[in-house]
């Protein structure tokens, strides 16, 4: 006789995921996005973060008498992290289950869109992040960068399991993500991608890499400030190696059931 559906196999059923694109003044490549996303069947909430007057009539225009597109109108420019909040809070309370993550410039892979799905699909409960594999367009000093911010990662978490926590493709499992933004707001700008990543892995929330191809588009339209964003990113790391310290037994922990378990196994 078969047993009573575990905590896994009711979320796997409800599975019901959505699309958040937060876009500023990225008008010429939002439709191609936000097009190609709703022919994999997802739902697009597209996050205006306040944009050109340009950019919101393209935004009007693309999304009238669409019910697969919602617009979402911050009212003046807060941040790529305030548009991504604001956007999991709707789609949370829309009653949606996950959330697919992407940029607006066209730099991510929407071919690999099913791959991110049937991860999620897989393993409900997990953060599914996209690894990054660039070309020759990506440029030297951005690529190398990473690497630092990719090693504060691996201290901060005490793990690998977070291949790169930057890039800004990823899938949210949204009742922790939303339960993580009312224990504690995340960062407005370009430090959020990194801080939800960390965050949610001390949650205790599972993590899965997927290989996607990354562009940086010749005439690409990009709101990295160098100097600003940097000070941010470095603040953020502080923050994070200090609130890894009274984590750290429980991080220990995991690191030595999940190993006993793959000995077991």
């Amino acid at each position: 006789m078969a047993g009573r559906p575990g905590p896994r196999d009711a979320a796997a059923r409800s599975f019901a995921p959505c699309a958040v694109v937060p876009i500023y003044n990225h008008g010429r490549t939002i439709a191609a996005t936000a097009n190609a996303l709703a022919a994999h069947g997802l739902p697009v909430l597209i996050v205006d973060d306040g944009s050109n007057d340009e950019t919101r009539d393209i935004l009007d225009a693309l999304v009238a008498g669409r019910d697969e597109l919602r617009l979402i109108r911050l009212p003046e420019n807060a941040g790529k992290g305030a548009a991504l909040t604001a956007g999991f809070l709707a789609a949370h309370a829309a009653g949606y289950s996950h959330v697919l993550q992407i940029d607006a410039d066209g730099q991510h892979d929407i071919a690999d869109v099913p791959r991110f799905l049937a991860e999620a699909r897989a393993t409900p409960e997990a953060m599914i992040c996209g690894k990054p594999i660039y070309d020759d367009t990506v440029p030297r000093a951005r690529l190398y960068g990473r690497y630092l911010t990719h090693a504060c990662v691996w201290v901060e978490t005490l793990s690998f399991d977070i291949h790169d926590s930057m890039c800004g493709y990823r899938l949210y499992p949204l009742t922790d993500t939303c339960a993580e933004i009312a224990r504690k707001p995340l960062p407005a700008r370009m430090d959020f991608d990194t801080e939800i990543a960390v965050r949610l892995y001390w949650r205790g929330v599972p993590v899965r890499n997927v290989p996607t191809r990354v562009i940086y588009p010749e005439d690409g339209l990009s709101h990295f400030r160098m100097w600003h964003d940097n000070v941010r990113i470095t603040a953020m790391h502080t923050r994070l190696l200090l609130g890894m310290l009274p984590r750290m037994p429980r991080l220990l922990l995991r690191k030595f059931n999940r190993r006993n378990a793959r000995c077991a196994a």
